[in-house]
């Protein structure tokens, strides 16, 4: 009788420990977000800027939301749509992601949007820009509507403000071009087409002649022979968008060394924080339109993230990521505060009715370090809204690894210097 005593008691003892214990797992709630970012292959080194730039969001909130726990599913797209979507399908239907966030390609939204509303799952604020993206949503909004939502605008919208800078700059006497023949120049990508088409109406609008167009892979390093080219061509300015960090500095060096000899616009060059020690004083004197940590507080955020990591971040990539996962992180403060639960169904829904409707804005009172506000409406989907108060890019010139405002004038840190 005592041996039973004993074991009855012993058993509820380890019952109880079981209730208490399955009460305690139950208790941690953990909201598994998707992070999507190109950690290897030809853009991994902006891919684990876009990742560490997220987590430092993430960290400053101790990693919770709430009383949830948040856990990063990364998901390495590899630059290439196909693997992008392998890894998508695994990151939701083994590791259990409820949230994707982020992503870097063009290519690579175009394919994994349809994984995003094939599993339910809101994708927000990927940084791939392409007009294709907004063909795609807007042909089947309900499809998509809540699933995708994109970070960086159409070029269409934002790069008109280069024609309006040359000229202004011409007009000023500051750029004397002997002719108006451009180059132009862009990656084999969808974006790199889409910022190519833009390119050509712009300058053709403008009164350019388009003397050469090419593009150019994303593993292309040699360009002496293409240089060449565009030397005899005898063009006024080369205007192109490359976003691979040694493609593009490389780029750079080798047109220093034919002596190409006319100013550059290399739209997407500061997209990597490490592009100077890649192109050294080959990208003095180079224009780019991106955004500036200019701000007390961008320049804090990036002296962090430079002590943490031991590199510059970029303003595109690091900077966006880290505003694009502080956005997140006030929009699903939200959802909780709505309906009490963090889910990839409650949270779209806060999506539709009060981020793309313009009730959940971000902006530079709430700690945003690229832009001045990020804000959507129905009229921008799914691209946020553009202009001087909110989403809109000036036009830097480099020198010395910096980057230093020349247009709009009334943003101006300097002034446009022809080399």
């Amino acid at each position: 009788m005592i041996g039973w005593r004993k074991l009855f008691t012993y058993g509820l003892m380890l019952s109880l420990s079981a209730t208490v214990a399955v009460t305690g797992a139950q208790a941690e709630k953990v909201l598994k977000i998707g992070g999507m970012a190109p950690l290897t292959g030809p853009s991994a080194k902006t891919g684990q800027e876009i990742k560490q730039s997220a987590e430092m969001a993430f960290e400053e909130v101790g990693n919770k939301i709430g009383d949830y726990k948040v856990e990063f599913v990364w998901i390495d797209s590899q630059s290439d749509p196909a693997k992008a979507t392998n890894a998508y399908a695994e990151a939701v239907e083994r590791k259990g992601i409820q949230v994707g966030l982020l992503n870097w390609h063009s290519s690579v939204a175009i394919a994994v949007m349809d994984m995003a509303a094939k599993y339910k799952i809101p994708h927000l604020f990927g940084i791939g820009g392409s007009s294709v993206i907004n063909e795609k949503y807007n042909k089947d909004p309900e499809k998509y509507g809540g699933y995708w939502l994109k970070s960086w605008p159409i070029p269409q919208k934002t790069m008109t403000g280069y024609v309006d800078f040359l000229e202004d700059a011409i007009a000023s006497g500051t750029f004397k071009p002997k002719n108006k023949k451009v180059v132009i120049f862009a990656e084999d990508t969808d974006w790199g087409r889409d910022i190519f088409a833009g390119a050509k109406k712009m300058f053709g609008d403008a009164g350019w002649e388009i003397v050469a167009e090419d593009f150019l892979s994303q593993q292309q390093t040699e360009f002496y022979p293409l240089l060449t080219k565009w030397k005899k061509l005898d063009p006024s300015l080369v205007f192109g968008s490359y976003g691979m960090p040694v493609g593009i500095t490389s780029l750079l060096k080798q047109s220093k060394e034919v002596g190409l000899g006319v100013p550059m616009i290399c739209d997407g060059l500061g997209w990597a924080g490490e592009w100077y020690s890649l192109a050294g004083s080959a990208s003095d004197y180079t224009l780019d339109m991106i955004q500036k940590l200019a701000t007390d507080q961008a320049k804090a955020w990036a002296a962090n993230y430079e002590k943490k990591y031991g590199d510059k971040p970029s303003p595109s990539s690091g900077g966006l990521a880290y505003d694009s996962a502080k956005l997140f992180i006030k929009l699903a403060e939200r959802t909780l505060e709505k309906t009490g639960k963090l889910d990839s169904e409650n949270l779209r829904q806060v999506v539709v009715d009060e981020l793309l409707t313009g009730k959940i804005t971000y902006s530079a009172a709430d700690g945003a370090i690229t832009v001045s506000r990020f804000r959507y409406n129905k009229d921008s989907l799914p691209d946020p809204v553009v202009g001087i108060e909110d989403w809109y890019l000036p036009i830097i010139q480099y020198k010395g690894g910096k980057g230093y405002i020349v247009f709009p004038k009334a943003w101006a840190e300097a002034d446009f210097v022809v080399k």
